[in-house]
């Protein structure tokens, strides 16, 4: 059996790296079969390390590329099987989103201890959590706590779930060194705490409380242990600990604290312990799921005193310990007095925390997770499908338009979001509300409410409002009403188009087809003079739906061959045998161009446009859908010609455009297969990306407006959300109108944490 370990490793200076070098010595300990060990270690930014020999991959903590490089070389290598140690702050990205990717590639099963679990999340925290907790073969969690909350926050199935305590060393096989220690704590009561400093450590609760302490026991000292934290270092350098040198010397108090500034190993920590009298863990806030500082004290066999935070609270319970409150700094004198005073007292203590600490020792830990590696390892895995069978309807996330709603006021729909809430700052723009309108007209089919018929007129409204007397459209306006441009771009004045094209084929009655009618013929002389293929995509896809209502506008054909002939010269100038693409950059909304050629074959069944249609479709196929998912050609910097593909920043605008070409395609074409990438694609907005993160939002019925390096804008606005709802609404047609006979067969079916379909066998 050989395990890889993800995690920051020894030599770093870190709670995880120590963790881990116990973990794996223990794991290996005690056994005839044992395991053989690989460590990937994490870097922190701008760190080398000298590493020992059993780490055979580092990754620069901040630097995507790496994490797809180790999970290449996982699964190059013979390792069996992969163990996570979780905390946000060592791992890439917002919220270390950086670790998915690396977890999504690997072909091997992975188990994940979180060494910390937040009540309050944020929505990227929850949703990293959930993504690794759902691929997981099992989460382990050290105390009874972090199992309620993932189970009733993250959503977390308790099977999956198993408790495995912080452990310890086996203390009693250790023997004191106490010449390591320094002269100045002979002879003296020490309370003693160690761990990395920083601000919600708490020290100087302590420190305030030690002039009481003193004037009934003088010779009492208070050693504090450990280096500053390396990111309150980077950040803050020493501030917090020059803060306590300053409390100290105002307080009078230089011959009765003493600081250690150094990382402590085993033999140092374990000679601190034994010549002790009491321990302080004063942490000042409740947030915290773990401590090994504390585990090991108590495993040492210290009498404890410690702030009530979670894991205390579980951990010193039955008289393991005694709490006191949060700064309480007159309280926690008042218990150092009473254990100073009472020998017997301080000895029971004594007595409880090393009982209990026996359990904890690291090699019954290590047994417990090279049990549950062998388990796993033993446990067949399904095999993986690579053509998932399509959705049933169902299994979809609800249709609520609760966020566009929110969005949209008396004059149109708001063009950008903080989060979930509107930016009135920013106004309205064409875009959004012609999308806006094309949307609601989608959703007529599946909504009972009165949404549609209220917001129609809306979008609608204001598309007239922003037409110019001449027919060609502004595109921003203010939240004032102030018009802020004389002509806006080629492409609101196409989307526009399109969506009012759209509205005449689908009217829900003759008064909104009359007055879209109205509008678009007005806008038509504009036509000839669309420069870019963007906007004369739009136009073309609108200029289609219309003369599907009007097959027999003669006209308007002539019109269609006239926009067609720039896109067909285009694909003539620019398609090569490689580059098989109508200009040498691929740049934004990229679907747009052939998805308008499928809907010019589809109405007149020209061969040759349906043929340079599915060419191109192919090669964008093969950019942007080679890794089994979608990832779209990203905004940052774009995609030339013998170049490497941007893959980021990714726009929600890109998906919808895929999953619209791939449902014309299927449309014209009849080729189921076109409806399974139509869904890859939608899935997009799920969680099935580059960064293993949704961007629809399940709370706000928004999404996120996209994908950049470091994780998810959170920001909401209409051309994302809209963008998604265009996208749901056209998977939830394509699959209503599969033949009866094709329909997925309704099987038990769960929704995920991140809104991913799975079925269950």
């Amino acid at each position: 059996m050989k395990i890889a370990y993800i995690a920051s490793y020894f030599p770093r200076e870190c709670g995880i790296a120590t963790f881990t070098e116990h973990l794996i010595k223990a794991v290996c300990r005690d056994t005839e079969d044992v395991p053989e060990v690989s460590v990937i270690a994490m870097n922190d930014e701008g760190q080398v390390y000298d590493y020992p020999p059993e780490v055979t991959f580092t990754i620069r903590q901040n630097h995507m590329e790496d994490y797809l490089d180790a999970a290449a070389h996982v699964n190059n290598s013979d390792v069996d099987l992969v163990v996570v140690q979780h905390e946000f702050g060592i791992f890439g990205g917002e919220s270390g989103i950086y670790l998915l990717p690396f977890l999504h590639q690997i072909k091997v099963p992975y188990i994940v201890t979180f060494h910390t679990v937040l009540k309050e999340p944020s929505f990227m925290q929850k949703s990293v959590v959930r993504e690794i907790s759902r691929h997981a073969s099992r989460v382990i969690v050290m105390s009874r706590l972090a199992i309620s909350f993932l189970e009733d926050i993250y959503e977390v199935q308790a099977d999956k779930m198993m408790l495995i305590p912080h452990g310890v060393p086996d203390f009693e096989k250790l023997s004191i060194r106490s010449d390591i220690l320094p002269e100045a704590l002979r002879h003296r009561k020490v309370i003693f705490t160690f761990g990395l400093l920083s601000r919600n450590k708490g020290i100087e609760t302590v420190i305030k409380a030690l002039p009481d302490v003193i004037s009934q026991h003088p010779d009492v000292l208070y050693v504090v242990a450990g280096k500053t934290h390396p990111a309150v270092i980077r950040h803050a350098g020493e501030e917090y600990r020059q803060s306590l040198h300053t409390l100290v010397t105002e307080l009078k108090l230089e011959d009765h604290v003493l600081f250690v500034d150094k990382f402590l190993t085993e033999d140092d920590l374990f000679a601190y312990l034994t010549h002790s009298d009491i321990y302080v863990t004063p942490y000042l806030s409740e947030t915290q799921i773990t401590s090994g500082t504390l585990t090991y004290a108590l495993g040492a066999g210290a009498a404890v005193l410690s702030t009530p935070y979670w894991y205390a609270k579980e951990l010193l319970e039955d008289g393991r310990g005694q709490l006191f409150g949060f700064a309480q700094h007159e309280e926690l004198g008042a218990l150092i007095h009473n254990l100073l005073d009472d020998h017997e007292a301080l000895e029971t203590l004594r007595t409880k925390a090393s009982e209990y600490g026996r359990e904890l020792q690291w090699s019954k830990m290590g047994a417990r997770y090279r049990q549950l590696a062998r388990k796993i390892l033993s446990t067949p895995r399904p095999a993986s499908v690579n053509n998932r069978p399509l959705p049933d309807v169902s299994a979809l996330p609800p249709l609520n338009l609760t966020h566009i709603r929110r969005l949209t006021d008396d004059t149109g729909i708001v063009q950008h979001a903080k989060y979930g809430i509107p930016n009135l700052k920013e106004g309205y723009c064409l875009d959004d509300n012609s999308r806006a309108l094309m949307m609601m007209l989608m959703a007529q089919p599946h909504r009972k409410s009165k949404d549609s018929p209220d917001l129609l007129p809306i979008y609608l409204s204001f598309i007239h409002y922003m037409q110019t007397p001449d027919g060609n459209f502004r595109n921003f306006l203010s939240f004032s009403r102030q018009y802020l441009d004389e002509v806006g771009s080629e492409d609101s004045f196409g989307r526009t188009v399109w969506a009012l094209g759209y509205l005449v084929r689908y009217a829900p009655n003759n008064s909104y087809r009359e007055f879209a009618t109205e509008l678009f013929h007005k806008s038509t002389q504009h036509f000839a003079a669309l420069g870019h293929l963007r906007g004369r995509a739009n136009a073309i896809i609108g200029v289609c739906h219309y003369l599907h209502y009007h097959p027999s506008d003669e006209g308007m054909f002539a019109v269609l061959d006239n926009m067609m002939l720039p896109m067909l010269e285009a694909w003539k100038n620019n398609a090569t045998d490689k580059w098989r693409w109508f200009e040498k950059t691929m740049t934004y909304d990229n679907g747009i161009l052939p998805l308008a050629l499928f809907h010019v074959a589809e109405l007149t069944g020209n061969e040759t446009i349906q043929n340079i249609a599915l060419e191109s479709l192919s090669f964008l196929e093969n950019l942007t859908m080679n890794r089994g998912y979608f990832a779209p050609v990203g905004n940052e910097g774009w995609l030339c010609e013998g170049g490497n593909c941007p893959l980021f920043d990714q726009q929600a605008i890109e998906t919808m455009a895929m999953v619209l070409l791939y449902q014309q395609a299927h449309a014209v074409t009849g080729n189921r297969s076109y409806l399974q990438k139509m869904f890859t694609c939608y899935n997009w907005f799920l969680g099935e990306n580059a960064l293993r993160i949704p961007l629809y939002d399940h709370e706000t019925h928004g999404c996120c407006d996209g994908l950049s390096p470091a994780g998810v804008n959170r920001n909401q606005g209409a051309e994302s959300t809209v963008a998604y709802f265009i996208s749901h609404l056209a998977v939830l047609k394509s699959l209503e109108m599969i033949p009866r006979q094709e329909k997925p067969i309704k099987t038990a079916i769960i929704t995920t944490s991140a809104g991913m379909v799975s079925k269950i066998s």
